[in-house]
């Protein structure tokens, strides 16, 4: 922390670590949220240091090179309303307050550290006095305040709105609609030059993983919220060129202010959506490694010696969603009957070959710090079929939903479903639409199959999915009572007491929710043995700043 003033709550925090009521993640996770070092943490339960790559394992990584990785390359020009795979170019330009490692502890990055009062409602965050722009500007407070009054601003679209609204932001009326705005003038103050306060009107556990969600890419005022090649940036490398479905070039900054980049140059190579031109790259050396790869390829890749499989534990998921507010599936029986249709464990064997967890219909995964555990949601033909009679299709129900392709496990989940589905008189047809022709529509179509990525909290996913009139509430679920129970379990440090909370939530969210969840799926990648410092993030990201490549 900025002061030697321990936050009150620690004190118990260890005591609940020590009896075994409180996990190793969730004391590191809440530890660090709550302004301790990620190094003093990790030494309470017995480790060193925080990081997982080591100084002196960095101090082997190999240096010059252009490192060549494969996955999409999509419109970059506006960072704040990324919806997932954008920010992996962007995020080599454009940094972060805070960063999430790939072991899920948040740790600072632009902040030198952050403080928060002991009703978790004031966060102050400092900033590092090091840090200038490529262009030479050096970077401060007006910065950061700019970037999340942007972020902030519904005409921008972004998800931050999602993270932040129970906290940062009041529900307004607009010309006749409904929209959002910074709930006190002064929400977000400037104490000094490198120094910025956030004052909530709620407390809120989880400000510097929210600043780490990964539209939240700091960017030049000065270039008013767009990005592209020569754009300013904080970061390790800048953006030379990129062309939407073929390729994005960055080259590395001599003047970084951290460590790293080793490598010269990253080239990122769109090679489509087929697996097969993925294969094919990596097994002829065109690309060095994939940001992921699919279930159907991993007996290839073990074929090739030059290549590295990597997996990790997260919480990416895939939910068939509805629209709550259109009918059929206004009736929370029919949304219940859904879910009472469909048998998890089969789903997860048939789709994903069992790698991964059966999910239980609520999105708060068991290796998120604040899950509550419940009784497994067990499938009932005959209650689903109980629950369309009450409400009035006791004949059945004919419905469609809409899907993509690729990666194949989607699809092999929403085919296990529809086949479960029937038993119940559930008949749906798959409407199976190109991903671009997908993520046109992903938010607007009645019924749809969704992939979710992994967020470290279960609180955060539930913001940005579910809470009422957030951007990216793809099933228009508006439920006050929900809403209230996610604004007070974001505000708990005490992990048992936020647990009880959670469960509230779960168990409403298999009552009433919009979703029916199948699974929680394991992800894989693949290197070629030449990247040295890699390590798999639990989203997938790829900081290339700790990467090298062998001649």
């Amino acid at each position: 922390m900025k002061n030697d003033r321990e936050h009150p709550y620690i004190p118990t925090l260890k005591r609940q670590f020590a009896d075994g009521r409180c996990s190793r993640r969730e004391f590191l996770r809440t530890s660090t949220l709550l302004g301790v070092s990620a190094v003093a943490a990790y030494a309470f339960v017995g480790k060193v240091t925080g990081e997982s790559v080591t100084r002196a394992a960095r101090a082997e990584i190999p240096k010059g090179g252009t490192l060549r990785l494969g996955f999409e390359v999509q419109d970059l020009t506006s960072p704040h309303a990324y919806s997932w795979a954008e920010s992996d170019i962007t995020r080599q330009v454009c940094e972060y307050l805070t960063r999430t490692g790939q072991d899920n502890v948040t740790r600072p990055s632009l902040c030198e550290s952050w403080e928060v009062s002991d009703d978790l409602r004031t966060w102050t965050l400092h900033l590092r006095k090091d840090v200038k722009w490529h262009s030479g500007r050096v970077f401060g407070a007006d910065d950061v305040i700019w970037n999340l009054n942007h972020a902030l601003d519904p005409k921008t679209g972004s998800s931050m709105i999602g993270l932040m609204k129970g906290y940062m932001l009041n529900d307004i009326k607009k010309d006749g609609e409904d929209s959002t705005e910074i709930w006190d003038a002064n929400a977000l103050e400037r104490v000094d030059d490198h120094t910025v306060r956030l004052n909530t009107k709620e407390p809120q556990l989880a400000v510097p993983e929210h600043m780490f969600h990964y539209p939240m890419h700091i960017i030049d005022p000065e270039q008013g919220g767009t990005f592209g090649p020569g754009s300013n940036g904080t970061g390790p490398f800048e953006l030379v060129d990129t062309q939407v479905g073929i390729k994005a070039v960055l080259k590395a900054r001599k003047d970084y202010w951290g460590e790293g980049p080793y490598i010269d140059a990253l080239e990122i190579v769109d090679l489509g959506e087929e697996g097969s031109a993925r294969m094919a790259a990596l097994a002829s050396k065109q690309v060095h490694g994939l940001r992921s790869i699919d279930l159907g390829s991993m007996d290839l890749l073990e074929k090739m010696p030059h290549v590295q499989l990597y997996q990790v534990a997260t919480a990416q998921t895939g939910v068939a969603r509805v629209k709550a507010d259109q009918k059929p599936f206004d009736d929370p029986r029919v949304r219940k009957a859904l879910r009472l249709g469909v048998d998890t464990k089969k789903v997860l064997e048939l789709a994903y070959r069992g790698l991964g967890l059966p999910a239980q219909h609520h999105h708060v995964c068991d290796i998120h710090p604040d899950y509550a555990p419940l009784p497994h949601f067990e499938r009932d033909v005959a209650a689903a079929k109980a629950l369309l009679a009450e409400a009035g299709h006791g004949q059945g129900l004919d419905i469609e939903i809409a899907c993509k392709p690729d990666p194949a496990w989607e699809l092999s989940a929403v085919q296990a479903m529809v086949e479960q589905w029937k038993e119940a008189g559930i008949n749906v047809k798959i409407n199976v639409m190109p991903a671009a022709q997908f993520w046109d529509v992903w938010d607007k179509v009645p019924f749809g199959f969704t992939e979710w990525t992994h967020r470290p909290l279960g609180v955060m996913v539930l913001a940005l999915a579910y809470r009422s009139g957030v951007p990216w509430n793809e099933s228009n679920y508006s439920n006050p009572e929900f809403d209230r129970l996610l604004t007070k379990a974001e505000g708990i440090a005490d992990v048992e007491k936020r647990r009880t909370v959670m469960a509230e939530i779960e168990k409403l969210m298999q009552e009433d929710g919009p979703i029916t969840q199948p699974l929680w799926r394991g992800v894989f990648t693949a290197m070629d043995k030449r990247v040295k410092g890699f390590e798999m993030h639990p989203t997938e990201y790829i900081f290339a700043e700790q990467l090298g490549i062998e001649s």
